[in-house]
């Protein structure tokens, strides 16, 4: 999958601009609060209908506007032209493929599968449970509209379930316990089955972090993913330990009115030749790990969906060293299309680039190409 082409319209700092891509890569090089990122965030919005940074689109619009627009155009077997545009008056976005609008940003996700790596991705393996878990969901979401529906529909189960119980807690009329029970039921069953997807996501995954891995330290380290499921679950029956879970900690649910048991609570662990990386690794340990974990990401969704993701590197090269850069940059040329932002080119001789590349400049909204 290619992206030929993005217009901005009042996004972020973008007044209206609009880019040409190379099919290899694609180097945007600018000083701070020139858009860099903002480009990458607009490719993200295309492909997933949301943000990669900002939980509001109002952040997006740009200063003394009313709305933002991105457009973009994706060649692969066939051509899509995609558009979004968010009015800050109804505080509502719109979402259209070939001219279609589309309902529902479930029907998207997948279609246009992108990769981004950040800065912020420090968090999948420094941060919480929380951060490893929506790393996981997004890819797995991305490769199979199965899961993504189960895990909708859990959420949901989530949510209406939390409502019953503090219901409970403040009426406390017993007759809410049959509802309570139909909750729970609903709340295993689709709980089950996400445990299921995982499961089988991180024993295929753990091939491809171990290669992806092993192209930027040359087999020095050895990484591997664990499932930390159920909190104390440790057996083969899911069903009968989630069950038993469940009944074990109902009169805390109750007290606290909170779901206390469930895939929403699971780890993912992440070690280096058997050591918590959280615990013992280093900052570089960390930062390769969360290099390879978006290359080893990028190659399980080009397996799965058949379909060559957009690769999206912001300020990357940034915080690595020489060496380990110059192994990215190489490994990127197995990628095909990306998107790797700059914030000049002087001190990246390292960088395997080829005049089949494109090198974009970005001075206050406009757009030079060398």
């Amino acid at each position: 999958m290619i992206l030929n082409s993005v217009h901005l319209k009042n996004f972020r700092s973008h007044s209206n601009t609009k880019l040409n891509f190379s099919d290899e890569l694609n180097y945007i090089i600018g000083g701070n609060g020139q858009g860099k990122t903002s480009i990458l965030e607009a490719i993200y919005y295309l492909c997933t209908t949301k943000s990669s940074s900002s939980k509001s689109d109002s952040d997006a619009v740009r200063f003394n506007q009313g709305n933002f627009e991105i457009s973009g155009s994706f060649k692969d077997l066939t051509e899509d032209n995609v558009r979004i545009f968010y009015s800050l008056s109804e505080n509502k976005k719109y979402f259209f493929q070939n001219g279609k609008q589309i309902s529902r940003s479930a029907d998207i996700i997948g279609k246009f599968p992108v990769v981004i790596l950040t800065p912020a991705d420090h968090a999948i393996t420094q941060g919480s449970p929380a951060d490893r878990r929506k790393f996981v969901d997004s890819v797995i979401s991305q490769a199979s509209d199965t899961y993504l529906k189960i895990l909708l529909d859990y959420n949901k189960t989530l949510r209406h379930r939390s409502s019953l119980l503090n219901k409970i807690k403040e009426q406390k009329r017993k007759e809410n316990n049959d509802e309570l029970d139909a909750w729970t039921a609903k709340l295993i069953g689709s709980g089950i089955e996400l445990i299921k997807h995982r499961k089988k996501f991180v024993e295929e995954f753990n091939l491809f972090i171990k290669n992806s891995y092993n192209v930027i330290m040359e087999e020095n380290e050895v990484p591997e993913i664990y499932y930390s499921c159920l909190q104390e679950y440790s057996g083969n029956d899911i069903e009968f330990e989630f069950k038993n879970l469940v009944v074990k900690k109902r009169d805390e649910e109750l007290r606290r009115a909170s779901n206390l048991v469930g895939p929403h609570r699971d780890d993912f662990v992440f070690e280096i030749n058997k050591m918590n990386l959280k615990n013992f690794g280093s900052q570089g340990q960390h930062k390769t790990f969360q290099t390879a974990l978006r290359f080893a990401q990028f190659f399980y969704l080009k397996e799965r969906t058949g379909k060559s993701p957009l690769f999206l590197l912001d300020d990357v090269f940034g915080e690595l060293d020489a060496s380990r850069s110059s192994k990215i940059s190489g490994y990127l040329k197995l990628v095909g299309q990306a998107f790797i932002t700059l914030t000049d080119f002087t001190n990246f001789s390292f960088l395997n680039k080829s005049n089949r590349d494109s090198i974009i400049t970005l001075n206050n909204g406009e757009a030079a190409y060398a």
